[in-house]
């Protein structure tokens, strides 16, 4: 069972999994990872998720940060590889939506890379359409923006 916990973005466990999914990205990106790092601090998220197995121990987080006064935008998605395709990414997901929409938002956008296929599937399998790329991913090829209504 999975069991998710709304923490700040100090606490020491959404920070561990972040630094795991910055070393997993710095791989992906490559070159570019300089690039994308500049968007990936923490000072502006707030609201971020933290997903806990049946032994207590972190294996997935998640954030997100207005985007604008209709939009947050999804950041700092990570699972644990050894505990991947158990369905903890979407329901990391689905309570960042509810979140979202509890707080008055309407839709929640996201960027992932085009390096990242689980994360695309994923997207595609929440119910999210691509989108233009927007703001700093405007023009990027390396990027893809996706968008979902919430309801």
């Amino acid at each position: 069972m999975i069991t998710l916990r709304r923490v700040p973005n100090t606490d020491k466990n959404f920070i561990a999994l972040v630094q795991a999914l910055d070393k997993d990205l710095a791989i992906r990106d490559g070159e570019d990872h300089d690039f994308y790092n500049q968007f990936n601090g923490l000072g502006n998220i707030h609201h971020c998720v933290v997903a806990y197995n049946n032994e207590d121990k972190a294996v997935g987080c998640g954030a997100f940060k207005e985007y604008n006064k209709q939009e947050t935008e999804i950041k700092r998605m990570y699972v644990l590889p050894e505990t991947r395709g158990q369905g903890i990414a979407l329901i990391i997901l689905n309570q960042l939506e509810s979140w979202s929409k509890s707080l008055g938002y309407t839709q929640c956008i996201l960027e992932t890379g085009i390096q990242q296929p689980e994360a695309i599937a994923l997207y595609k399998k929440a119910g999210y359409s691509i989108t233009d790329n927007y703001g700093q991913y405007t023009g990027v090829t390396n990027s893809i923006c996706f968008a979902k209504k919430l309801k």
